[in-house]
């Protein structure tokens, strides 16, 4: 470690330690660098199942009661803030690269305490966020396996999300392949059902084309502030 050559005299004894201490060091060096544990296809999946949140599968049906059709303005208005957002972040990383994300970015641009608060609300935003989508998911199993009850889904939820993010990089982002796969099957599956009824391809399908969008009130039946009270919910949809 300190740079001097070894001595042809050394003994093997001191010569066995020098390189033991050699390879410490190595192995230190390497375990506080970061390392690329994911790869391309668990990178592209996260990206496009990411945005896939509970509340797609859970709240639309509460945001369309809210808002009726103009919950398409709804969803509009979020999925526009949400690119924003990440458009901002995008740049920003790639501007200034840094594993804190943008508490770091708010540390640097207004100060400490600045990062300092967004890091703690990060923080505290997921500890209410993964018990929400714990329950998300736990209704839905409930509904397809109603001997069981709803806490010993969102439990067994729980449990399997704090053992996945117990294991290395590579084997979460695996994980989060398989699983956020199934989220992009599920909507592509619902989009050709839903399609195939709308254009009467199912039998016994009642086709109502857009007449509904206006039939019941008109497009905006509660006006334009359930709309913005909709947003509450459709924000979730990318959560």
């Amino acid at each position: 470690l300190s740079g001097r050559p070894l001595s042809q005299h050394q003994s093997p004894a001191r010569m066995g330690w020098t390189r033991c201490r050699g390879w410490l060091w190595s192995g230190w060096q390497q375990a506080r660098s970061l390392s690329h544990g994911l790869k391309q296809r668990h990178v592209t999946m996260l990206s496009i199942a990411g945005v896939i949140g509970a509340g797609l599968f859970v709240g639309s049906g509460h945001a369309i009661a809210e808002a009726g059709p103009a919950v398409l303005l709804a969803y509009g208005m979020a999925g526009l803030l949400v690119v924003l957002v990440m458009r901002m972040l995008g740049e920003m990383a790639v501007a200034s690269p840094d594993t804190g994300s943008f508490s770091t970015y708010a540390d640097r641009a207004i100060g400490h305490w600045a990062g300092y608060i967004i890091g703690w609300l990060y923080w505290w935003f997921w500890v209410l966020v993964i018990p929400l989508e714990a329950n998300a998911a736990a209704t839905i199993l409930h509904a397809w396996f109603a001997s069981v009850p709803m806490w010993a889904f969102a439990l067994g939820i729980t449990i399997l999300l704090t053992i996945t993010n117990l294991f290395s990089v590579k084997n979460y982002g695996e994980f989060e392949f398989w699983f956020a796969l199934v989220k992009v099957v599920a909507i592509v599956a619902f989009l050709a059902v839903a399609g195939a009824a709308m254009f009467g391809l199912i039998p016994g399908s009642q086709v109502s084309g857009t007449a509904r969008l206006f039939d019941q009130g008109g497009f905006m039946p509660k006006g334009f502030g359930a709309v913005l009270g909709a947003m509450l919910t459709t924000m979730f949809t990318f959560l």
